[in-house]
């Protein structure tokens, strides 16, 4: 198993247990500092669970009922250095929230070199453009807009796909040979249902807003305008982002 992006190893932390047997995982990222973290991670998430972990100099392995796997830590830029990826001897290929990052062309590379490698692909949480605000606002479109347009620019793979990510990466996995599945996976932040749903939607809200005022700044005083008002119905509101999976094989 090739993680990309691992990220805080939430992939392995997800799929290990359901995929049973024997497993190997090389869990990349390009923040150093986020793989220093994962050892300690992993280790919280064994004790919680009653899985064994065992540390090595290079590597760890974890073992839980009916699994067991080696965990190997590389560090990558993937925009500059997608050919230094270890993709040979791949089963499975994972990536989370990654996709609408990329660029088409980033993504043609990366599904050629999982293509010859012979692996699947698992791709989760995927933006589809999909944004509803309950009870809408004042605002509500024009920042949306704006979010969706800053999807867009360049996060150092190229202009982004963005909520075209979905659609783009469906549409060229068949003509290579995979057969492609597709599942639903909204985030839902009700502000009543859960106890950090508050904090979760203000840094929503927050991030939204920064985002369209980046894209733009002549928008600044009517955007500032919305993030009051979402703030002030923030205890009634109820926010649903869609993303999918894919699954490619």
């Amino acid at each position: 198993m090739l993680d990309l992006a691992c990220g805080t190893g939430a992939n392995l932390r997800e799929l290990a247990p359901r995929l049973a047997g024997s497993q190997r995982w090389i869990l990349v990222d390009h923040d150093p500092k986020l793989l220093e973290a994962l050892p300690g991670v992993l280790a919280a998430w064994a004790l919680e669970n009653g899985l064994l972990l065992e540390a090595r100099a290079t590597s760890m392995r974890i073992e839980g009922p009916g699994w067991k796997a080696e965990v190997h830590l590389l560090c990558i830029d993937l925009a500059l250095q997608l050919g230094a990826v270890p993709f040979a001897g791949s089963r499975l290929v994972t990536a989370s929230a990654l996709l609408d990052l990329v660029s088409a062309s980033w993504l043609d590379a990366l599904f050629g070199r999982v293509r010859s490698a012979g692996a699947a692909m698992l791709f989760g949480l995927n933006v589809d453009g999909r944004v509803t605000w309950d009870p809408p606002i004042a605002g509500d479109e024009e920042v949306d807009r704006l979010f969706a347009s800053n999807q867009r620019r360049d996060k150092g793979f190229g202009p982004a796909l963005g909520a075209d990510a979905v659609s783009v990466a469906v549409s060229r996995l068949p003509a290579m040979g995979f057969r492609v599945s597709q599942a639903n996976s909204d985030w839902h932040i009700d502000a009543g249902e859960e106890t950090q749903a508050a904090a979760m939607l203000t840094a929503m809200v927050e991030g939204m807003g920064t985002a369209a005022i980046e894209q733009d700044p002549t928008a600044r005083s009517s955007v500032s305008a919305w993030i009051q008002r979402r703030i002030d119905v923030l205890d009634k509101t109820r926010l649903r982002i869609g993303h999918q999976e894919i699954l490619a094989v």
